[in-house]
């Protein structure tokens, strides 16, 4: 087992924790991935535009790639990231900063609709997870696997599954010993039995997929 320390501000809330171990309880697989991995760092992402944003930023891309091109927007013009300040920015640095074209269309829309006032992100915490899914997917840009991730690392929501992950299919194939990764509908069969901590269950299959690979997570600040 890996037991080295995490830094306090990664610890598990106390409820989550035990949401956690009631999960774990339950499926002696994701039971094990603590025990091999170490505890489970409790990552969050910024409400409102910013964490909006990275949702766009980490689109299709690594989580590599996805803080590469963070910190580099993070740079154009501190402190960053609001939406006034994204649309003052001209296209030409946003993709030097490694935006796409898409992207960049689809960061300009969404912080239009936040200075206009026709998305309020803060209303989103109000509205149950699949009411806040149709009015995130409802922006240009974002499939319900960008809401979803919106949904569970910033506004923390436990039973939120972005079933569209790859890295998640690819973890639960290793984990539950599949000879091919689960497809979107597959995964949300298996996942279902999770219920009522589907999202505390994604953030066990990423650690485990990150153990396994050692790939980085993404963690805009």
């Amino acid at each position: 087992m890996l037991d080295s320390p995490i830094p306090p501000d990664l610890t598990v809330p106390p409820a989550e924790r035990e949401a956690l171990d009631s999960l774990c309880a339950r499926d002696p697989d994701l039971a094990g991935i603590e025990r091999a991995a170490g505890p489970l760092p409790w990552r969050r992402r910024p409400k409102g535009f910013a964490g909006l944003l990275a949702a766009i930023v980490g689109q299709q891309i690594s989580n590599a790639a996805a803080a590469a091109i963070w910190s580099r927007l993070a740079a154009l013009a501190p402190p960053f990231p609001d939406a006034e300040t994204l649309l003052r920015l001209p296209e030409g640095a946003l993709r030097a900063a490694g935006l796409s074209r898409p992207k960049i269309g689809y960061a300009r829309a969404l912080a239009t609709a936040v200075v206009s006032g026709r998305f309020d992100p803060d209303a989103l915490e109000r509205m149950a997870d699949e009411e806040a899914i149709a009015t995130l997917t409802a922006l240009p840009g974002f499939g319900r696997w960008t809401a979803e991730i919106y949904l569970l690392f910033a506004l923390e929501r436990r039973d939120v599954f972005p079933a569209r992950d790859l890295a998640l299919a690819s973890s639960a194939a290793a984990l539950k010993g599949f000879p091919t990764r689960p497809s979107e509908r597959a995964l949300r069969a298996l996942a279902e039995p999770w219920a009522p901590a589907r999202g505390l269950a994604a953030r066990l299959l990423w650690h485990h997929w990150q153990f396994l690979t050692s790939r980085p997570a993404f963690d805009p600040a």
